[in-house]
């Protein structure tokens, strides 16, 4: 035992300890996004704005979630690196950026927002307005931060694995008059209450979660098919895996 202890001071003396600020956030409970890229507004339909979930996470443990759909796990060390490049690039950024005089007139684009969690606990969020249109227009380390993000997009398509969770967010959107003969609305799974609008929504678990996805087919825009409700409405239903920051206790619905 005296030898462990001593080996384990030798270590840490050395350096040999992985960056602490991550490793001691991951030891403290839930895993918490320490960066992010996600998008924000933009002309999307109500469904597309209702489960559009960051572009990618980088959670605490080494965890990155790209779309809600896929995920790798980073080292310690990657982590951090992860963390302090973001930090440095985003440190000094007004909360939201302008773009330097002459940038044309972009509509209808979303906002890219992107974030680090700085030392002192809290998250620091850059929104960025048309960033992949005006990316000349803006300071290099915004689309550095971008582009750091975008390689771990990249590497989770190739790398990775398919991401699941154990709750799902429904989104149902009225739809009479969408072409195509609706399925009967998914059994175990609450129907919306009344009159949606713009949506309804609502995190699932248990055996809803397993009827939603086995009715609704997942793809790269999310599960959506349509469906019909014992009194006649019919929706368009759609789905994703919630993030693990998300998966708080049962979720009201929303009408």
């Amino acid at each position: 035992m005296i030898l462990l202890v001593a080996v384990a001071a030798l270590t840490a003396s050395c350096g040999g300890v992985e960056p602490d600020t991550v490793a001691a956030a991951a030891d403290a409970g839930p895993p918490r996004p320490v960066a992010l890229w996600g998008a924000e507004g933009g002309f999307v339909t109500a469904t597309m704005n209702a489960l559009r979930p960051p572009r990618v996470v980088v959670y605490d443990d080494g965890l990155v979630v790209v779309d809600a759909s896929r995920q790798l796990t980073l080292t310690g060390a990657e982590t951090a690196d992860v963390v302090a490049r973001m930090e440095e690039n985003l440190t000094g950024q007004p909360p939201t950026a302008t773009p330097k005089p002459g940038a044309p007139s972009v509509a209808d684009v979303p906002d890219t927002v992107l974030g680090v969690r700085g030392k002192d606990g809290k998250m620091l969020e850059v929104r960025v307005p048309a960033l992949q249109m005006l990316a000349d227009f803006y300071p290099r380390q915004l689309t550095d931060a971008k582009n750091l993000m975008d390689g771990l997009a990249t590497r989770a398509a190739s790398e990775g694995t398919d991401y699941v969770s154990g709750r799902v967010r429904i989104v149902a959107q009225e739809a009479s008059s969408a072409e195509g003969k609706p399925s009967p609305w998914p059994e175990g799974v609450r129907e919306p209450p009344g009159v949606v609008d713009p949506v309804w929504q609502e995190d699932v678990e248990g055996a809803a979660l397993t009827a939603v996805t086995r009715a609704v087919p997942a793809g790269p825009e999310y599960g959506r098919s349509l469906f019909k409700t014992g009194s006649g409405q019919v929706f368009l239903l759609s789905w994703r895996y919630l993030l693990p920051h998300e998966q708080s206790p049962a979720s009201p619905a929303r009408d």
